[in-house]
């Protein structure tokens, strides 16, 4: 049995199998996705998403879906599966299937009478096509397959309806047609490898909901409009494949191209292959530059993301080309940023304060990883640059005062990782001297002093490393409590005594302002308090204000982002805490945590792990279906397992 594959008990039980969705990506940001029924349950879901930057920064629906029809006897089987309002399914094709297989690539096997079709989906690498294998297994008389497709052509943040405006026009192309629904969107190919019978016969299907959205409290029902269907005859052991892409290609060519990109996939045979498989999917070419996407289906890049996430996405897997082309681009935006020029690159949030000290752990994880001289080579200079221009408070937002902290104004704008607002003003308003932020300052003064001796220059070491003793005083006397923990912010008289997760941050850095006693207390707390099966929680049921249930309308989903919900991107530092204050005699411990994320890959986004997860049990999985953090995280905490094992 494959480690990805659910049988027909499941399959055919739609209050489970409907929460289970699939995503294959490529790296121009395009993807599909949605369940594992094929079945779309969000406004996100789709065959074909892609990007059309002719019309803005947002990915589009083009394919919605395309449903097949196994006719025999002049009788006809829909296979399709659509959401109506009032709870109505139709046409409920989900009975006919016995198995389902994300292994290789998301398969399906259909059992239709005596006929057993298998279908196969493939997403293709570098261009931005579907591509589906229709395989008839068994058959004993003649068999007909009818493919509708299902249109949108809709951005990812709206719903398309019934209108005149829409084009029902279509030209024909080798072995199936293009078309277009509206002025400024790339054209649609859909062939077949083979000859096939088009029918024209346009329709719009109305009321088609989106039950994801409802629970959002959003909007939730759109219509699609639906040009016609292919037919063809298919006989027993004979594959037929579609396309649906932005090009036309040959259709002699899809058999090979089918194969290829069938065997080039990472098989997601166990649970670091499936972290590796969707640590791929965040990669994103545009305009020959590379970059981490935040997350999907709805997260661009952004800077404090793709820092956090860059070497446990790739330098864990040994994939050091990738981590070079991603901060080449990250390079240009940091030194454009700190130039005060407009980023010519794709990257957003550059502003916020913490992004280039993140930076700097990140640039530390590439000499770990590679080695402290390479990395010395490639990036000691860009490091040099943002240590300058920090200490010489050329950020906007980060001063570094006489004590030796650094200071940050969050007040009125969010400019953490806790970054909720409603009404414009942050849910959550940290301020003044930021625990995270203090721990990242001192690791970063500590660490380019250690690249200043590697280089013999004491001259510029010195100073580092006086400033970085006066953060370390300041940072004990300020946010150690007589509790054992660390205060998370402090405003002048304001101190935010609230326990939350990111003064784990202080024990899991290389270089870290507490000692080893301090360190535990710290780490004791985040236990007792904040640690899940998912994650550390975001707030202590024990702190005012806790709300751990992400449901509900955008307004109460925003109260509760930050005050309860776990997190499993933390667990990765709070693991590296473990291992580094504990040692091996941690390893089984930290093995046994593990365990709880890759339960998650059969939950929500199969083979992935989702953004985040309520505070309390059962703990299920909400927000974004596949976030970089999270899996860039548990990599990294897979691979620092791995060397207290082996040592």
């Amino acid at each position: 049995m494959s480690y990805l594959q659910f049988d027909k008990t499941l399959m055919t039980n739609l209050e489970e199998a409907l929460k289970k969705e699939v995503l294959r990506s490529n790296r121009s940001g395009a993807y599909s996705c949605s369940t594992i029924l094929d079945c779309n349950t969000r406004k996100y879901h789709g065959l074909l998403v892609v990007p059309v930057p002719e019309l803005d920064d947002e990915n589009h629906v083009l394919l919605s879906s395309l449903d097949a029809t196994v006719v025999q006897h002049g009788a006809e089987f829909n296979l399709g599966l659509h959401k109506y309002q009032g709870d109505n399914y139709s046409p409920r094709g989900h009975k006919y299937i016995r198995d389902y297989d994300c292994q290789q690539v998301p398969t399906t096997l259909y059992r239709v009478g005596g006929v057993i079709l298998k279908r196969e989906q493939v997403f293709q690498h570098f261009e931005d096509r579907v591509i589906i294998r229709y395989t008839l297994l068994e058959a004993h008389s003649k068999t007909t397959l009818r493919l509708q497709p299902w249109l949108a052509f809709r951005s990812v943040r709206e719903f398309t309806h019934e209108n005149s405006r829409a084009s029902r026009d279509y030209q024909p192309v080798k072995n199936g047609i293009k078309t277009c629904m509206y002025p400024g969107y790339p054209e649609l190919y859909m062939q077949l490898s083979k000859k096939a019978e088009w029918v024209f016969r346009p329709d719009w299907y109305r009321g088609v909901e989106y039950p994801k959205e409802q629970e959002r409290g959003y909007a939730s029902n759109e219509d699609l409009y639906v040009p016609g269907y292919f037919e063809f005859d298919i006989k027993k052991g004979e594959s037929v494949i579609f396309s649906a892409g932005l090009s036309e290609i040959k259709p002699t060519e899809l058999k090979a191209l089918t194969d290829f990109e069938v065997n080039i996939r990472t098989p997601r045979d166990n649970f670091y292959h499936c972290l590796v498989n969707s640590a791929h999917q965040f990669l994103n070419y545009r305009d020959g530059e590379t970059y981490i996407l935040a997350g999907y289906p709805w997260f661009k890049c952004r800077a404090r993301d793709m820092f956090i996430s860059l070497p446990g996405l790739t330098l864990t897997n040994n994939e050091v080309d990738h981590f070079e082309k991603v901060m080449a681009t990250a390079e240009k935006g940091i030194r454009e940023f700190i130039e005060g020029k407009p980023l010519s690159v794709r990257i957003y949030e550059m502003e916020h304060p913490d992004v280039l000290l993140w930076a700097v752990w990140c640039i530390q994880q590439y000499g770990k990883f590679v080695s402290l001289k390479g990395c010395i080579e490639k990036y000691g200079q860009l490091l040099r640059d943002i240590m300058n221009y920090l200490i010489n408070d050329g950020h906007p937002n980060l001063f570094v005062h006489e004590n030796g902290l650094v200071y940050a104004n969050g007040r009125d704008h969010a400019i953490t990782w806790m970054n909720s607002s409603s009404g414009g003003h942050p849910i959550v308003p940290r301020s003044g001297y930021i625990v995270e932020f203090n721990a990242l300052w001192y690791n970063a003064l500590m660490f380019s002093a250690q690249v200043c001796h590697t280089m013999n220059n004491e001259a510029e070491a010195a100073p580092l490393e006086q400033l970085a003793a006066k953060t370390k005083e300041s940072f004990i006397s300020t946010f150690l409590n007589e509790y054992g923990y660390l205060l998370d912010y402090v405003d002048g008289t304001m101190m935010d005594w609230s326990v939350r997760p990111n003064m784990i941050f202080a024990c899991a850095f290389d270089y870290s302002p507490l000692d080893a006693k301090q360190k535990k207390g710290v780490l004791d707390m985040c236990t007792k308090e904040l640690l899940t099966p998912k994650g550390l929680r975001s707030l202590s049921p024990k702190s005012g204000g806790y709300n751990p249930m992400y449901v509900g309308p955008q307004v109460q989903r925003d109260y509760a982002y930050h005050q309860g919900t776990a997190w499993p991107w933390l667990a990765g530092f709070y693991m590296e805490a473990c291992l580094k204050i504990y040692g091996r005699s941690r390893v089984g411990f930290v093995e046994r945590q593990l365990v709880g994320y890759e339960e998650e890959l059969f939950y929500h986004c199969i083979g992935t792990i989702p953004e985040l997860f309520d505070g309390n049990p059962p703990f299920h999985g909400r927000g974004a279906m596949s976030f970089a953090m999270n899996v860039a995280e548990i990599m990294r905490v897979v691979n620092l397992l791995d060397k207290y094992i082996m040592d």
